[in-house]
């Protein structure tokens, strides 16, 4: 397959009309020129689409009404053929905080789901988001669920560390910093996320290994004072340290305008990770309700919210929408918005050597956009997994 006539999105820059051929689902040459057909070679016109690289989802909990939580390949496949729709290409099944056994079924879920043909983005793995919150910043978590790190029960789960993507963790909780030791041994990404630390004690995590941020400004401790002194949070320590990535939900609720334009002044095109944290209310129409975990949620004004709509329920955004925020939002180049998409989470995960950006080599996991950032089809592969209907 050649793919002709596309603005190419590099790591570098935009390739204007250019030119890419697919091989065995891995990119296998692009070009400024026209690319010679070959024998029963297919050629496909984009007239000018762009072709960027898939979008990588770290941190998704489910869609259509189906949670990561079920533990089913019924539920995978319904929260990753919804967001391939939205460009996501690649994503890691997230959890709550939640029983020892819970999340131990979740794992071995998506390991089986792994192994099967994917009819949408593919899974990575697991993103353990939580239990070991701090109660003041627990989020839609249910508060009896939240715990201590006990060494007994996260070394269970660090026995299936390859299926694991992602731990995030209140690092001030007693016990944190050996367990972000445990995760940055086994290549685990090590998270700041619904932490009330005080300066010092995310910069104690730091020292330990952690560099990454969960949904930046959302959940987490800020400026404040103690005493008759004002001292960082989380959000201050997070944006002022260039190792750190931030991931950001950019749906335009979570984190204003403005804020994003700060996140970007403050982090740079290389420093962010666009995520969605959807949640089954993803896809929905307004007034659904669903459920995360046990907690009763609505889908109301283009967020998911708990049912009394007090606090933020994850989101029911698409990768798409992100990118384009942050383009019209945020004021960023449409090439470093797809960054914070595709490459900054392949880097985050160490597979940037075959997926995240466009390439000789790379997998041939493909975004075709349209010039306003509409998604027009989804590849992984090599093969169109989403195609969207034309309007008219």
């Amino acid at each position: 397959m050649i793919l002709a006539g596309a603005h190419i999105i590099l790591p570098d820059r935009i390739l204007r009309a250019g030119h890419l051929r697919i091989e065995e689902g891995v990119i296998a040459e692009v070009s400024a020129q026209p690319i010679a057909r070959r024998t029963d070679e297919e050629i496909k016109d984009l007239g000018g689409l762009y072709v960027a690289p898939g979008f990588i989802d770290l941190h998704i909990h489910g869609a259509l009404g189906r949670d990561s939580m079920e533990a089913s390949a019924e539920a995978f496949d319904t929260i990753c053929r919804h967001h391939a729709t939205g460009g996501t290409t690649a994503l890691c099944l997230t959890t709550i905080a939640a029983p020892l056994d819970q999340i131990l079924a979740v794992i071995a879920a998506a390991r089986q789901y792994c192994q099967a043909t994917p009819r949408g983005a593919r899974v990575l793995g697991v993103h353990i988001e939580g239990p070991y919150f701090s109660p003041e910043k627990k989020g839609a978590h249910l508060p009896s669920m939240l715990r201590n790190p006990d060494p007994a029960e996260w070394r269970q789960l660090l026995e299936h560390a390859g299926m694991i993507t992602q731990m995030t963790l209140a690092p001030e909780l007693p016990g944190a910093l050996p367990l972000i030791e445990a995760l940055v041994r086994h290549e685990i990404i090590a998270s700041a996320g619904h932490s009330d630390a005080w300066d010092e004690e995310i910069a104690a995590a730091f020292a330990h290994g952690l560099r990454h941020a969960t949904h930046t400004f959302n959940c987490m401790s800020m400026s404040r004072r103690r005493g008759p002194y004002r001292t960082a949070g989380v959000l201050e320590f997070v944006l002022s340290e260039p190792e750190i990535l931030c991931e950001v939900i950019a749906d335009g609720r979570h984190v204003s305008p403005t804020l994003l334009r700060l996140l970007c002044r403050a982090k740079g095109a290389d420093g962010i990770a666009l995520i969605t944290d959807a949640t089954a209310g993803a896809g929905l129409p307004p007034e659904s309700h669903f459920k995360l975990g046990e907690i009763a949620c609505v889908v109301r004004d283009g967020v998911a919210l708990t049912e009394d709509g007090t606090t933020l329920a994850g989101s029911t955004s698409s990768m798409i929408r992100g990118v384009r925020n942050m383009v019209e939002l945020g004021g960023l180049s449409l090439a470093d918005a797809v960054q914070m998409a595709s490459l900054n989470p392949a880097r985050a995960l160490g597979i940037d050597t075959h997926k995240g950006s466009i390439a000789p080599g790379m997998d041939a996991d493909l975004v075709i956009l349209t010039p306003d950032i509409e998604v027009r089809e989804t590849w992984v592969g090599g093969q169109p997994c989403h195609t969207a209907q034309k309007s008219g």
